[in-house]
Parts: C-alpha cells; sequence; structure tokens
C-alpha cells in the first residue's frame, strides 16, 4: 500500500487540528484531505493560526458578502507595503477552506467554483482599490474632457468571468476606461498612463511570487491587440477594435466577459456596446466552422506537446462541452437572450428548455461536466499547479483517485472514460467534426469549378437526371460570370463548398432552370451575409427542403429570398410543416416578444419574424398539399388574429405610459374605465384570409363620455386617446422596415368611410348601421366579428351585428339593390363575361358571386332565422341556410365544393405568383354549379 503522507506529519497536523477543537467528522475529514493535497498539508503545517478560522469555516458555506467582509476587515488599517503580503495570507487561507469542503463534499462543485471566483474577484478589487488611491495621491483623479471622475473597469474573461474559476488557475483580464482625459493633480498625467499605471501595479501585486507565494498569476494576453496592444484602452478604442479588428476566437472570449471590479456601471455600459459584436441578430451558422478550426488548432498544440492525457482540452474534455453551449449561444444569442449567459451550466439548462439538445444528452453533459471539473479541481489541488494533464506516477494517481472517490486508479479512469467517450461523441455529432470541407473531385464541384467541357458538363448534368443540361449550365455559368469579383475568401470559400450541393439537390428535387434560378436568386441575395451561405452548408436539411420549396412555389422563393433570416427554419421539417392551433401561436408569439422586454424597437421585429415565420410554415405546407384549403386560410386568419391582440396590448401600453388610463362615468355616476376593441371584416372577420390580403379592420370603444380624461401626467381625453391608438396599431402593422411590414391595414369599412372617425364609439357605430349604413356595409357586417380587445365590447357588438342583420328587409327591394351593386363591380372591373378568361375572383361564377349570394340569403331570412347569421365564413353560412331549409342541401353542398376549389387554385396561383385570370374552360363546372344557383336564387 502507498503511504499517500508521511505518517509523522499526519499525526502532527492531526494532534495539532484535535488540539484547536476538531470534531470527529473534521478530523476524518482532514485525514483524505492531508492525503490528497501536498500542498494542504504543508500550508497548514506552516500555518498554525489557521485552524481556529478553518474549524469555524468549513462547516458553512461562503456567501461573496461574507468573504467580501473578511477581506476588508483584514486588510482595513494596513499601509500600502503590507498589502501583498495580506492577499497571499488571504489567498492562503480561503484555498485552504475551499479545499477542505470540496474534497470532504461539504461543497457542490458550483459552490467549489464560485468560491474561487469570487476570491478573485475580491483580490482584485481590493489591490485595484489601494493602488489608486496610492496613484490619486500623487497625480490626481483621472478625469474626461468634460470633467467627469473615471475609473478603471477590469473584465475578467474565461472561467472566471463565468464565476466557473478552476482551483489553480490564471485570471484573464481586460483594463479599460470610459474617456481619454488628464489627472486633475499637480503632477497631472493623462487618463491612459494613469490607468497603464494602476494596472502594472495591480498585476503586480497579484502576479509576482515573493516569500509567501502569489495571489493569482495573472494573464492580459486577451486583451485587444494581444501583448502588442496598450495594457489599458478606452471603451472607444476598444470598439473600434472589436468592430473593424475583432476575430472570431474574440467573439467566443467575450461570451463569458464579466465587470469584476473598478467602475460597475461603465462596465455595463460597455458590454451592451460590444453586445451586437459577440452575438449577431442574424443566426451564425459561421459558428460550426470557426468551433470546428479553433478545436483543430488546440488538437495539433496537443499533438506537438503530447497532452493527449488532457482533462480540459483533450477528446471529451471541458472545452468541448463549454464548444456544445458556446457554439448555440454564438449561433442563436442574438435572438435569444436567455442564451446570452455566461454560465455553461445555466446554457446547457436553457438548450433543453429551448429543446435545442434532447433532455438526455443535457443531463450526460452536465454529470460529465460535473466530473471533469471536479477532477481538474482535486489535480490542482495536489501541489497548486495549472495543470489539467492526468498524472504519471502512482503516488499522485492514488491520490486523485481517493480524492475522487474510487478505491483504485483503474476504477477512476473506467469512469473518466465514460463520460469522455459521451462528451466526444456529442462534440462529433453536433458540431460534424467529421465533415470534410476541402472541395474534393466530385462530378458537380467540377462542373461549379468550370474545370470540364461544356460537352462533358452537360452530358454529367444529363446523367445526373436534368431534362436541359445546357440551358442549366449555362444558367450556373451566367450567374457564376456576375458575381464580384470582390468576393472575400470566405465567401468564395463557402461559394465552392455549397454550390455542388445546390446542383446535387436540384437535380433531385427540382430539376429545372426555374428552380436553379430561383437558388440562385436567394444566394445571390445572401453573399453579402455569408453566415447564410454556411447555414446552407452546415445543414443539408435546410438546402434540401430550400430547393423543394423553390421547385413548388415561386412566391415562397421570393419571400426566403427577401427575408433570408427564414432560412433557419427550413432545417426542421417536423417544424417546418407543423401547424399550430391559434392557442399555440398565441404562445409562440408571446414567447418571441419576451426576448426582449425592454427593447420596443426590437418586439415590433420580433412581430414581424413571427409573422413571417408563421407564415412561411403555413405556405410551405400549402405547397408540398399538406394543408387543405380551409386550413390554409384558418393558419393564415390565427396569424393575424394573435398579431393583432399582440399590437393592440403593446400600443395600449405605450399609450397607458404616456397619457395614462381612459376613464369615464356610467350612467349610474359610477367610475369605469373604457373599453377598445378591433373588429375584423371581409377576409379577415370571414376566417379566409389569403397570404397578401389586407386587413379590413374597423375600431370601437365603449367610452359614454369621451370629453372625459386619462389619468396620467399627460391627460388627454378618451376620444382623442383612443383615436391615437388607433393610429400608432395601423402604424405598427404598416410601418415598412428592412425586415418587412406586419400587414396593409384598410379601415375604409368604418361608418362613414374614409371621411369618417377612425375609431366610434359603440353607440355611434349602433345608431349608424340603424339609420345611415348603405347596403354594401350591411353586407360587410356579414362576415364581421370581434376579434381583439375587451370582452364587453365583444358581447355588445354581436348584439349589434344580429340586431342590424336580423332587422326585416323587403325582398323585392333587397334583391334589385343587390344585383345592381354587383353589376356596377363586374363593369368595374371588365367582368361582362363576353371574353375568353375570367377572374377566380371577380369573374362571372367566381368566388364573389358566392359571397355575394350569401348575403343576399342572409339578409333576406336572418329576420325570421337568426341562427344564420351566427357565423361569419361562407362555408358554415352556407350550411346554416341548409340547415334552415332556406337553400337546397345538395344544392349548399356543390357551392360549398365549388367555393373551396376556387379558392384552393387562388391559393396555388398566388404561391405560384401566378394570375387569377384563367380560361373559361378552366372551371367550366363550378362556373355552371354558380351560375345555376345565382339563376335560381335571384329567379331570373
Amino acid at each position: 500500500m502507498i503511504n499517500l503522507i508521511e505518517p509523522e506529519m499526519r499525526l502532527h497536523i492531526e494532534s495539532a487540528a484535535r488540539d484547536a477543537g476538531a470534531s470527529v467528522n473534521q478530523l476524518a475529514q482532514l485525514r483524505v484531505l492531508l492525503e490528497v493535497s501536498p500542498f494542504v498539508a504543508e500550508n497548514i503545517t506552516k500555518q498554525p493560526c489557521l485552524w481556529p478560522f478553518l474549524l469555524e469555516q468549513v462547516n458553512h458555506a461562503n456567501g461573496p458578502t461574507g468573504l467580501a467582509e473578511r477581506i476588508e476587515q483584514q486588510l482595513s488599517n494596513s499601509p500600502i507595503e503590507d498589502l501583498d503580503q495580506q492577499l497571499r495570507h488571504i489567498r492562503r487561507a480561503e484555498m485552504l477552506r475551499i479545499a477542505w469542503r470540496d474534497v470532504a463534499r461539504l461543497a457542490p462543485t458550483t459552490e467549489t467554483l464560485r468560491d474561487l471566483s469570487d476570491l478573485a474577484d475580491q483580490c482584485v478589487q481590493q489591490a485595484l482599490m489601494a493602488h489608486e488611491r496610492v496613484l490619486v495621491a500623487r497625480h490626481g483623479f483621472p478625469r474626461s474632457k468634460q470633467g467627469a471622475y473615471q475609473q478603471l473597469v477590469v473584465l475578467g474573461m474565461g472561467k472566471l468571468g463565468g464565476y466557473e474559476l478552476n482551483y489553480s488557475s490564471d485570471i484573464d483580464l481586460i483594463f479599460l476606461f470610459e474617456e481619454e482625459g488628464e489627472t486633475d493633480g499637480p503632477k497631472s498625467i493623462s487618463n491612459s498612463e494613469f490607468f497603464i499605471k494602476l494596472g502594472q501595479r495591480v498585476i503586480r501585486s497579484l502576479n509576482e511570487v515573493t516569500r509567501d507565494g502569489f495571489v493569482f498569476r495573472v494573464d492580459m494576453r486577451l486583451r485587444p491587440h494581444g501583448d502588442e496592444g496598450a495594457l489599458a484602452l478606452s471603451f472607444d478604442a476598444a470598439e473600434l477594435y472589436y468592430t473593424t479588428l475583432g476575430r472570431e476566437w474574440e467573439r467566443y472570449a467575450l461570451i463569458k466577459a464579466r465587470v469584476i471590479a473598478g467602475d460597475q456601471a461603465a462596465g455595463a455600459r460597455l458590454l451592451a456596446l460590444l453586445k451586437p459584436f459577440v452575438y449577431r441578430k442574424y443566426l451564425d451558422f459561421g459558428a460550426f466552422a470557426q468551433l470546428r478550426d479553433m478545436k483543430k488548432a488546440i488538437e495539433r498544440e496537443m499533438n506537438r506537446r503530447g497532452m493527449h492525457d488532457n482533462i480540459k482540452l483533450g477528446p471529451g474534455g471541458i472545452r468541448e462541452i463549454e464548444f456544445i453551449g458556446q457554439l448555440y449561444q454564438l449561433l442563436r444569442g442574438g435572438r435569444e437572450p436567455k442564451l446570452q449567459s455566461r454560465s455553461i451550466l445555466t446554457t446547457l439548462e436553457v438548450l433543453r428548455g429551448l429543446k435545442e439538445l434532447p433532455s438526455a444528452i443535457i443531463d450526460e453533459l452536465l454529470a460529465g461536466y460535473d466530473f471533469l471539473r471536479r477532477a481538474e479541481n482535486r489535480l490542482q489541488m495536489m501541489h497548486d499547479r495549472q495543470t489539467q494533464t492526468l498524472p504519471l506516477d502512482d503516488l499522485d494517481q492514488a491520490r486523485l483517485a481517493l480524492a475522487m472517490g474510487y478505491s483504485s486508479w483503474g476504477d477512476f479512469m473506467a469512469a473518466l472514460d465514460q463520460h469522455r467517450q459521451r462528451i466526444h461523441r456529442y462534440f462529433g455529432e453536433i458540431l460534424q467534426t467529421s465533415r470534410d470541407d476541402n472541395v474534393n473531385e466530385l462530378p458537380m464541384q467540377q462542373i461549379w469549378l468550370n474545370n470540364l467541357t461544356p460537352e462533358v458538363a452537360e452530358e454529367l448534368l444529363r446523367k445526373q437526371g436534368f431534362d436541359d443540361p445546357e440551358s442549366i449550365l449555362d444558367t450556373l455559368l451566367a450567374w457564376k460570370r456576375d458575381l464580384s469579383p470582390q468576393l472575400s475568401d470566405t465567401v468564395q470559400h463557402r461559394l465552392d463548398l455549397l454550390m455542388p450541393n445546390v446542383l446535387q439537390e436540384v437535380a433531385t428535387h427540382g430539376t429545372s432552370a426555374e428552380t436553379l434560378r430561383a437558388v440562385l436568386a436567394l444566394v445571390d441575395a445572401v453573399l453579402s451575409r455569408s453566415v447564410y451561405l454556411a447555414l446552407l452548408i452546415e445543414q443539408p436539411a435546410a438546402l434540401k427542403h430550400l430547393v423543394q420549396l423553390c421547385s413548388a412555389s415561386p412566391w415562397i422563393a421570393e419571400l426566403l429570398r427577401q427575408q433570408p433570416i427564414l432560412l433557419d427554419e427550413l432545417v426542421d421539417a417536423n417544424n417546418l410543416y407543423s401547424q399550430p392551433d391559434v392557442q399555440a401561436l398565441s404562445q409562440e408569439i408571446s414567447g418571441f416578444l419576451s426576448r426582449f422586454p425592454d427593447d420596443e424597437e426590437r418586439q415590433f421585429d420580433e412581430l414581424r419574424r413571427f409573422r413571417q415565420l408563421a407564415t412561411l410554415r403555413v405556405a410551405a405546407a400549402d405547397a408540398m398539399d399538406i394543408l387543405p384549403v380551409m386550413r390554409v386560410s384558418d393558419q393564415l386568419t390565427w396569424i393575424a388574429e394573435v398579431v393583432l391582440e399582440k399590437v393592440l396590448q403593446l400600443a395600449y401600453q405605450q399609450m397607458v405610459t404616456r397619457h395614462g388610463e381612459p376613464r369615464a362615468l356610467d350612467e349610474h355616476g359610477a367610475e369605469y374605465t373604457p373599453g377598445f376593441a378591433i373588429i375584423a371584416y371581409g377576409k379577415l372577420g370571414g376566417i379566409e384570409l389569403g397570404y397578401g390580403s389586407d386587413l379590413d379592420v374597423v375600431f370601437l370603444h365603449d367610452s359614454t363620455d369621451t370629453s372625459a380624461m386619462t389619468t396620467g401626467q399627460k391627460p388627454i381625453d378618451n376620444q382623442l386617446f383612443f383615436a391615437r391608438l388607433a393610429q400608432k396599431i395601423i402604424h405598427i402593422l404598416s410601418i415598412r422596415t428592412p425586415s418587412g411590414v406586419l400587414y396593409e391595414v384598410d379601415t375604409r369599412l368604418r361608418p362613414d368611410g374614409a371621411g369618417g372617425l377612425l375609431v366610434s364609439s359603440l353607440q355611434g357605430f349602433e345608431q349608424y348601421q340603424k339609420q345611415h349604413a348603405w347596403l354594401w356595409e350591411t353586407q360587410a357586417l356579414c362576415r364581421a366579428r370581434f376579434i381583439a380587445g375587451q370582452n364587453q365590447i365583444a358581447e355588445r357588438f354581436a348584439t349589434i351585428r344580429r340586431d342590424t342583420l336580423c332587422a326585416p328587409r323587403d325582398p323585392a327591394t333587397l334583391k334589385e339593390a343587390v344585383l345592381d351593386m354587383r353589376q356596377k363591380m363586374r363593369a368595374e372591373h371588365g367582368q361582362t363575361g363576353a371574353g375568353e378568361t375570367f377572374h377566380l375572383k371577380r369573374g362571372i361564377g367566381g368566388i364573389t358571386d358566392i359571397e355575394f349570394m350569401v348575403q343576399y340569403l342572409l339578409l333576406r331570412h336572418a329576420h325570421a332565422h337568426p341562427e344564420i347569421v351566427a357565423f361569419t365564413d361562407n362555408i358554415r353560412q352556407l350550411r346554416a341556410l341548409a340547415q334552415a331549409d332556406l337553400l337546397d342541401g345538395e344544392r349548399s353542398e356543390q357551392l360549398v365544393t365549388a367555393y373551396q376549389r376556387l379558392r384552393n387554385t387562388s391559393h396555388r396561383r398566388t404561391l405560384n405568383k401566378q394570375s387569377l385570370e384563367l380560361p373559361c374552360a378552366d372551371f367550366a363546372e363550378e362556373r355552371a354549379v354558380v351560375l345555376a344557383a345565382w339563376q335560381q336564387i335571384f329567379e331570373l
């Protein structure tokens, strides 16, 4: 059996501990600690005065406040000459306490890492404050050119920034200050000189090895320009560096950046300033290749230095877990703020919540990370050395095995290898480390590189399944000739990787030059944002779906070209073709908005992105024949509904923040909060929205006293409040931005049309419907319904609608008016029936004719059969008419079938960017059904 500690030393230390009052449990813990850590044994022997501190503190978790108080108490009234020695004594005591709690399993790994990080924070802060006082006494306070007091900002990077510092680690720091200027003392120097001097003194106090040891080894190489850069840099200089010269690995490094000392508020402003550099607004699939390259560089260095047993950098090591988390942070962090975490553990849990990785994989990564970090700490606790390499000698192997709770080195290695194998497998699968990014000799690559004669290239294309290889080759080479000669090396490399795959997918799913041109148009649109090229390279499923959709629908191809941010939705077929119901859509849009709760502009962008994403899913399912026509309209309508609901909430909150809530008195003199509502008309009201449909809406409120004032510091009357609210809603919906427009809005169906008030009171709306509404306005009410706002308005609007539609009407007068209106519409649009084509919507026997027949029958019979106006969509209205024996059942179903076919074709032609004008012969049967019903209903 190997003696891990000399018996005499162990007996001496145990005797001292017993004399200091150690309990039986503490003595048992101490025996193991002494065996696994010669560092602890040596230092506890040198400093017997630490026994009271250790025996009191090891049983208690140590929060940062307690540590700060202890350190401040020890350093209070100490002269600067004693600072370095005091810090080293503090470090020794705390490191012994931390090691004891860790090895005795009194502290979870997260506590050990946090305690080590807090210790580093406090030591840096105390050194900073002490040396700042000395320099200020000599040079005065550093001031900006405007006279504002300046402080150093110390960023902790890497493990320190993430509160994940290991036991004997360097600390990576960056020194920054807010503005250039100079100090205000008699020996004035520039701010830059002041902070460089201050940084040098702080580093020396922490880093220098004295007879008392060191505090923390300091590494400043992560600062802008590395070793060649200034030790302390202004915010402006740092921002300029990162935005113009910042490299990809520096984005990776800044993920964990944290202000650990100095001016916290200024540091927070700086990190907010740098956030767009770290977290791109768009999806950054280039992170895959960047992290693969970083991993390869690490492996080359490990091979050069023979570091194969390194539990941090080796296969299945700590770094691979960190790379997995940081891949998703770089990839999606700009769009998902929850991923902007410095902690790898938090990041992995967020990935679980977002369902980016299966929960079982997350569990294994978390377990592996905990095991590896414990092993790393206990490896370093042996001799207080910064190492992650497994020991070779039997003595240290036995120490590490015992520290980890294993009876033998073999048992420990078996457990370690199990974790490393899992981690390395997941790392390889997620980062696709086995892929070869070198252009090889496959035929499609030779065609793209133009290494073949036209005859050979065309023959190869023909063998791949292209019907017109000459056109395909001409299209490809013409597009390639038109590419800018100024393409960067990165873009050119990504094109060389992508384009052979594009040709292969077009051969498999498209085969036509039109499909190829559609894909090339999209590629051309994203050349300036080549991360989208990286997405299509890294995600073959996305490229496959892109080609399929471009082949099926020019409309989808154009949508993706205009909004390439949607390409990410092509990765997962289950999500791409999923069709959530209205409740799920409402939850989804709430999730989008919750990502940026305090950023109004980002919330508006998220609304537009949600609408585009949800519409893409519908169009994709429609183009692939997954959705029937009625479901297409349902989905498009539900999307608009949840968007309107959220827009109303956002606009209302803005108005209330500025002006307070509206108030009014009811007929009994009691105060109440008037409500506001959005009423949907037309296709939206009829649950029949199409891809390019406007939103026909009317705004109502139920304030009985429009002169009553709101409750805020800038009060306005209720009528103005609701008018501005409606204007704000319209603005949010219709403003055009680089990310598109939400919806075009039409409010002309309000009382008195474009000349009327933008928002009507319920009382005024009801009076208008009874006394002034034209027949076409009453017809429009057949398809109107409440979709957003206060429920009390929904109930009152439903009553007004029902009463208006159910009012008695003279059948002959009604028929004449409806026929006259329809005839005018036909004449206006040139739909006389004399030509060889007809318009699906407006033509004779088309969609509008069916709608007019339904609305005529509703208005004629609702007085006697009020149940027929319960619904707002044509299909259920037709069936309600049949159920009330007001329309023959067979005739009703014939009209339903014709209506569905006409609308389905309308949707499909929109997706194909085709005109709704078709040859008359194309829908002869459906038109015959419609015209026969027209003849019967209007008794012509």
